[in-house]
């Protein structure tokens, strides 16, 4: 960031390049400002015109292309939606030219925290047990069997569980019984099967439903243990039984799920989903890139960190396909990008239909200006690799996984692949959890944390203050760390988790 050019009211221009200034605090009409006069009242976290933009001329914040003007562009002037335009430009890959290997921490030195070492080789962050439905049909049972775990008291002595999470969804019957969406839905659900925060899972389904858990158990190789179970609606002989014998399921699996005990593990082991909703002007400012500063760190630890929701790079995306360890790792990112462009056409909206309302009030006026700032949540590491949606991330370091900017979708995506923990940064005040990944909740600007401190876990809004970059990222890392070995989240406090998990429904509802 470039030094503020103004103390009452503060603004900041972030490249010399740029022909706009975003206002840090509110800027009345009339004001003098950066060397020119305000011609209406600017919000804060909005822009404004340093110099006059001729109409169809690039609107440049960050250096980079954020739209195109729609008309003539006063000096002083309002920058938004009212007169900024998005339309494609050609954008320069450049794959490769930024990669460079990543600086490890000497393996002496590294960081650890306490997790659960699974019989997989992978680590939890959370000990608990899953109740998995294959289908919409049995998700009422899912909720009632969970119920009755309460209600009965069965985890009374077993204060090693942290408890029972139903994960229900919409889907799993209605759909094509191959192609791009069923596979999507096998993956997911095989994610959250063998997740290293679940000690154990019962799936259950109604029994006759396009997704047939016979079937993913073939096409897995997975097989009835301590540590999973399946059971049907049907084949039990309805709902009371069912929930009886996910109850008995339950009694079997627990003396063994709550054996697990935390132990000291390497950083090396922390799979980090990097999120971000309810964006604002401040997001690129001050909660992103501190983000960034984390992931650096932990990918410096040998650990993984993961940047998603594909819709919002688009427009940034150039930026991350220069640090590409190889030029396929970049050509892969660029598919997926062709795929959205195709996907959005064929569904008659555009990929400009994000950002949303909220993002458009909190000062972000086209999906170019909020991937510029999203795509900072990836720090500097090189991009080491780029996933479909809901696959097993294997590679370790910094890498990339396909999904749409919807949050719910993009974090079930993301713990699916092997997330243990999720930081979620937000301006505007998203309410979120993502049972069994516990989340950070980061707030880009001081207001939103005063107002909804029981929610957030950390303020980035005192980085505009004078907090560096780098004190806020080591503070977020140093979070993950307390996280990752037990410490609670604002959202896990309340309770947050249950509702969010939301498999990426393609294709046609049946």
């Amino acid at each position: 960031m470039q030094a503020k050019l103004g103390t009452a009211p503060r603004v900041l221009r972030l490249s010399g390049e740029d022909n706009v200034a975003v206002a840090l605090d509110d800027v009345g009409a009339g004001a003098p400002v950066a060397g020119v006069t305000a011609a209406q009242r600017i919000p804060r976290g909005h822009k404004f015109a340093l110099v006059p933009i001729a109409e169809g001329a690039p609107v440049r914040k960050f250096g980079q292309i954020i739209g195109f003007a729609s008309e003539q562009i006063a000096p002083g002037a309002h920058i938004h939606t009212h007169n900024v335009v998005m339309h494609d430009f050609a954008r320069d890959y450049a794959f490769c030219v930024d990669a460079r290997a990543d600086t490890l921490v000497p393996a002496a030195e590294r960081a650890t925290f306490q997790g659960y070492r699974r019989s997989n080789g992978r680590t939890g962050t959370r000990n608990y047990i899953g109740i998995l439905t294959s289908v919409n049909c049995s998700a009422s049972v899912a909720r009632f069997a969970a119920q009755a775990v309460e209600r009965t008291g069965l985890l009374a002595d077993y204060p090693g569980i942290d408890g029972i999470v139903p994960i229900i969804h919409g889907t799993g019957c209605g759909m094509a019984s191959k192609g791009e969406g069923y596979d999507v839905l096998s993956r997911t659900l095989w994610g959250y099967a063998t997740h290293p925060n679940f000690a154990a899972v019962v799936m259950v389904g109604l029994g006759c439903e396009m997704f047939q858990i016979a079937r993913f158990k073939q096409d897995y190789g997975v097989e009835e243990s301590d540590g999973f179970r399946s059971l049907t609606i049907q084949d039990e002989g309805g709902t009371r039984r069912t929930v009886e014998h996910i109850l008995g399921a339950i009694r079997e699996m627990l003396p063994k799920a709550a054996a697990a005990r935390r132990e000291a593990r390497p950083a090396s082991e922390i799979v980090l989903a990097l999120q971000c909703g309810g964006s604002d002007g401040y997001s690129a400012l001050t909660a992103n890139p501190a983000l960034g500063v984390a992931s650096d760190l932990l990918v410096a630890q040998g650990g993984t960190s993961i940047l998603s929701e594909t819709p919002e790079i688009y427009g940034a995306e150039h930026l991350l396909t220069r640090r590409a360890a190889t030029r396929e790792v970049g050509e892969k990112l660029v598919s997926r990008i062709r795929w959205w462009e195709d996907y959005t056409a064929r569904n008659a909206g555009e990929m400009n239909n994000n950002p949303s309302p909220g993002n458009k009030a909190g000062g972000l006026t086209t999906i170019l200006e909020k991937s510029l700032g999203a795509a900072a949540k990836g720090g500097a590491s090189t991009l080491k690799a780029v996933y479909e949606y809901a696959e097993p991330v294997t590679t370790p370091g910094f890498v990339f996984m396909d999904t749409p900017g919807y949050d719910p979708v993009a974090a079930t995506g993301q713990v699916a692949g092997g997330a243990n923990l999720i930081c979620f940064t937000t301006g505007r005040g998203s309410a979120f959890g993502c049972k069994p990944a516990p989340s950070i909740k980061l707030a880009t600007n001081s207001d939103i944390y005063r107002r909804m401190e029981e929610d957030m876990d950390i303020n980035c809004g005192d980085i505009l203050d004078g907090v560096p970059l780098e004190a806020k990222g080591r503070e977020i890392f140093e979070k993950v760390l307390a996280v990752a070995s037990g410490a609670r989240t604002k959202s896990e406090e309340f309770g947050y988790g249950d509702a969010e998990f939301v498999p990426w429904q393609i294709g046609a509802v049946m």
